[in-house]
């Protein structure tokens, strides 16, 4: 917006407001624009702009290539219109075509410091890149949106008569460095409207002028950036109604920025079509009452700007159903509807897969994807060797942290290479270490040689699983709902959460503390015959405090018992967690805050895990205390010297064996089938914006070969890890680099490709070669990287939502949609439910004795969600298991509440058009 201030001697028109979206202010004390705000505006300002319109000059599709031609056109129709004396013309063409000032300009002489006129902007960033100006946009857009920017200026007083200041060749040249950073904030493809308001003394009655360019110019210096103009704007009046001017002004600006007037004013054929976009926009304003609210106060940019979509259908059904129907179909998921062929979805799915193969390696060569990879790495890096020490421990050595490694690697790379949805990362899991634990207990127990029956339960497994790729059974997951999926990733989150709490506790059993420092310590003890002596030794004395057990002695003396305590080990250990914990958090959300520009915070927010394992690793080696270390194996061979790389089938156990494995192999199946796909359809999940498809049975069939292959080789199982997969997609995001001012960045999809896995992979199984870096890392700083995991995956869980709801008063719980369609004690229900079926899945994966039940009680939650049905309505569970995510279903429902106005506004378009022609 710009005002025109008169010191007597100069005029200027000063730039005070701009729209970009939102409103921003030039606030004269501080001599900068005001933080973007909505703008708020008077409804009688809005009804005197639509009478203004009625009544004053439109010009569409004017063909004028300099500001000087249009503003002649323009007084020259309100001449011949009777809207303007002829003798006044030249007068007001010398007040318009008066030099414009904007903000980011630095003041030159101190004899026009007093020389004022604002000339606010606007632009509304709806559609980027989009120019209505070319043909071909014209053609292909329809009535979608177009950027545009607005200028606005205000004429305060000033007889309109002197020309001192007139300056009309653009003034781009002189651009400072913060007006270029303000030109990055505008899309490619941006138009200006310009709006021209102000008080000019020789006029007695105001005149108005709304003006489109057949074609974008640039209009000298009018924009404070080099952005070619569409639109003009123009209120000019006597003097004496300044604010009533002002605000006018606001109200077109608004106008303009709004995402579906501009669409009418670009393809408005006479003014009926712009009244009529002014009265759908009046049909949706939000009248706030006097008295009741501070108008001062500006009002925060929301966080997301709700869809506009509902207010374009110009074919929506009064009853909403196109709106319903447009809602169901976005349930049916064409991967997992059953082809009826042989290996019929498997082909489907290489076939989609296939053309995206390219573009899955060029799409990561991005900064992000390394900072995926670093974080990745370790975090799959440490539950691989962990889960090698405790197969280790369980298996004899069979199979251990080297077999493990190996695995990974295989595994990772291969699948990475070929499955329809690389974002899945491939782990070892707390339910296959189970039935890992399980199974060799009962091969030591019944004298069966484990690596062997291992190896054709193995072998069953994967047949099973390619059985249910050749007839397309993966269509079964279409079953699987939010109940389950929630559930299940809740489970997988809050083990990760325990296992990293239980660990780092799990120090003091090798580092303890002394609770008691005041308590004098004593560490006499001897050895001495026992109460059964069966030995020979008289004399006791000689015999080392190791060797008393062994010699049938015992020891005696106060201190055989005391604890050797270590002092600082186990509380720097605590330090190194927490601190790599918070540090990851902060720096994760750091793009959220105001703090940096926007491209540092993107890079920090990317390398947020890297940073706080760096910066931990660092305070460790500067305390240089002797905490736990990761521990890599330093040599290629296998942990068993008495095994081989290569198992073979037959020789060891009998050969009825080979047969009997299926039945543990069911239930093999069973586990690996509800693990691996449960994670496929959280990755998949419609927020994710994911753009190359699916393919459920393709990740099926690999991950069934992978068990052959692994099983042949003696190597641990490996599938779908459910929070390292989540964790993987949610650093591969992306937001929009292009936002307007107050606009959050929109979130635009993942960066889907194949490079990250396989990198993250290779570099593990490079981790035998790399083993002098990697003592240096503290297990701490990895199990705060495993806390970060697991608590970050909780995040935007409706199970978490629901859960925190249970201790909210109503008046405090926040507007969730299913709040809004359904009671509260059915909510808590329904949580209720589900948080005891999680409870039960927790205790039988605890209690060793019914630990092998865990993959049949994960089916059976699809039983469970199916008996809901006959308890809750199906409206109840449309809106509290339904698989769109919330957002999505807040804009569908705002679309059926709008479908009514929405199919007046174009009746009243449609009935103008005929009653014009």
């Amino acid at each position: 917006m710009t005002e025109l201030f008169n010191d007597g001697e100069k005029q200027e028109w000063k730039e005070t407001a701009r729209w970009i979206k939102f409103e921003e202010d030039v606030e004269e004390g501080g001599e900068r624009w005001s933080k973007p705000h909505v703008a708020t505006l008077s409804l009688h300002s809005l009804f005197e702009l639509r009478c203004s319109i009625l009544n004053g000059t439109v010009m569409l599709d004017m063909d004028a290539p300099s500001l000087s031609l249009v503003i002649r056109m323009v007084l020259d129709n309100m001449v011949a219109s009777k809207q303007l004396e002829d003798n006044l013309q030249d007068q007001i063409y010398d007040v318009i075509t008066l030099r414009h000032r904007h903000q980011n300009e630095k003041k030159h002489r101190q004899d026009t410091l007093s020389s004022k006129m604002h000339l606010p902007i606007i632009r509304s960033l709806a559609d980027i890149g989009k120019k209505y100006s070319e043909p071909k946009g014209l053609a292909t857009q329809g009535a979608k949106s177009s950027p545009n920017i607005l200028n606005m200026a205000r004429n305060a007083s000033g007889n309109g008569t002197e020309n001192g200041g007139i300056t009309t060749s653009s003034s781009f040249a002189h651009q400072d460095s913060s007006n270029l950073h303000f030109m990055k904030k505008i899309p490619p493809g941006a138009e200006a409207s310009n709006i021209m308001v102000g008080e000019v003394d020789c006029l007695n009655h105001q005149i108005v002028a709304f003006v489109r360019l057949s074609k974008a110019v640039l209009l000298g210096d009018l924009t404070e950036v080099p952005v070619p103009s569409r639109f003009l704007f123009i209120l000019l009046g006597p003097p004496g109604n300044q604010n009533r001017y002002h605000e006018m002004g606001r109200s077109i600006a608004t106008l303009m920025s709004d995402e579906i007037f501009h669409d009418v004013a670009y393809h408005a054929r006479n003014r009926e079509d712009l009244l009529a976009g002014i009265d759908e926009f009046l049909d949706q304003v939000t009248v706030l009452p006097p008295g009741e609210w501070d108008p001062s106060i500006r009002i925060e940019p929301p966080k997301s700007v709700p869809s506009q979509e509902g207010r374009k259908m110009a074919n929506s059904l009064p009853n909403g159903k196109a709106v319903l129907d447009e809602e169901e179909n976005e349930h049916t998921d064409l991967t997992l509807v059953r082809t009826g062929r042989f290996f019929g979805g498997l082909i489907d799915d290489i076939k989609r897969k296939v053309p995206f193969w390219p573009s899955d390696f060029k799409d990561a060569i991005h900064v992000q994807s390394l900072a995926s990879f670093i974080f990745l790495y370790f975090a799959c890096l440490t539950p691989i060797i962990t889960f090698g020490g405790l197969l280790g421990h369980a298996t004899q050595n069979n199979m251990a942290a080297l077999e493990s490694i190996l695995a990974g690697s295989i595994c990772g790379i291969t699948y990475s290479l070929f499955a329809g949805q690389p974002l899945t990362i491939l782990g070892s899991t707390g339910p296959v270490l189970v039935f890992e634990k399980i199974l060799f207990s009962f091969c030591h127990d019944n004298k069966i040689d484990y690596l062997e029956f291992r190896l054709w339960i193995g072998m069953w497994t994967g047949f099973i699983l390619l059985f249910m790729v050749a007839f397309d059974l993966s269509a079964l997951v279409r079953f699987i709902t939010r109940f389950t999926e929630e559930s299940f990733a809740a489970l997988i989150s809050l083990i990760f959460i325990y296992e990293a709490i239980a660990k780092l506790i799990h120090i003091l059993d090798s580092d303890p503390f002394n609770k008691m420092p005041g308590q004098n310590l004593t560490y006499e003890c001897w050895c001495g015959p026992g109460k059964k002596n069966r030995s020979s030794i008289t004399d006791w004395s000689n015999v080392s405090i190791e060797d008393c057990h062994d010699l049938n002695g015992t020891l005696k003396g106060p201190g055989c018992y005391t604890p050797h305590y270590v002092a600082d080990v186990f509380f720097v250990s605590v330090v190194l967690f927490i601190g790599t914990f918070l540090i990851s958090l902060a720096l994760k959300t750091v793009k959220e805050t105001r703090f940096l520009p926007t491209a540092a915070r993107q890079v920090v927010s990317d390398f947020a895990v890297l940073i706080a394992i760096v910066s931990m690793v660092g305070l460790d080696l500067l305390i240089n205390v002797p905490t736990p270390k990761l521990d890599v194996p330093s040599e290629f061979a296998p942990t068993n010297p008495n095994r081989e790389w290569f198992i073979s089938p037959f020789g060891k156990n009998q050969w009825w064996l080979s047969l009997a494995a299926i039945v543990p192999a069911l239930l093999a199946t069973i586990l690996i089938f509800m693990d691996q796909q449960i994670t496929a359809v959280i990755v998949n999940r419609k927020e994710n914006k994911l753009k190359k498809g699916h393919g459920y049975h393709l990740d099926l069939f690999i991950v069934a070969v992978l068990i052959i292959v692994n099983s042949l080789l003696g190597l641990p199982w490996f599938v779908a890890a459910t929070v390292l997969s989540i964790n993987h997609v949610n650093s591969l995001k992306k937001e929009s680099k292009c936002a307007a001012p107050g606009e959050k960045p929109k979130f635009l999809g993942i960066r889907e490709n194949r490079l990250t896995g396989i990198m993250i992979f290779l570099m593990i199984g490079l981790s035998v070669l790399l083993t002098k870096v990697l003592l240096f890392i503290p297990m701490p700083v990895l199990f705060g990287v495993f806390l970060y995991m697991g608590v970050s995956s909780l995040k935007g869980m409706e199970l978490v939502d629901r859960f925190l709801i249970l201790f909210m008063p109503p008046k405090y719980q926040p507007d969730l949609m299913y709040l809004r369609h359904v009671r509260t004690k059915r909510v808590h229900t329904f949580t209720a439910i589900q948080i005891f079926c999680l409870i039960v899945l927790w205790v039988i994966k605890t209690i060793k004795a019914i630990s092998i039940a865990f993959p049949i009680m994960v089916l059976a939650m699809c039983f469970v969600r199916k008996g809901m049905d006959f308890y809750f309505t199906q409206h109840e569970l449309k809106w509290l298991d339904d698989i769109m995510p919330e957002a999505h279903k807040r804009e569908k429902e705002d679309e059926v509440k709008k479908k009514d106005e929405v199919w007046r506004v174009f009746f009243k378009l449609f009935h103008f058009h005929l009653f014009h022609i």
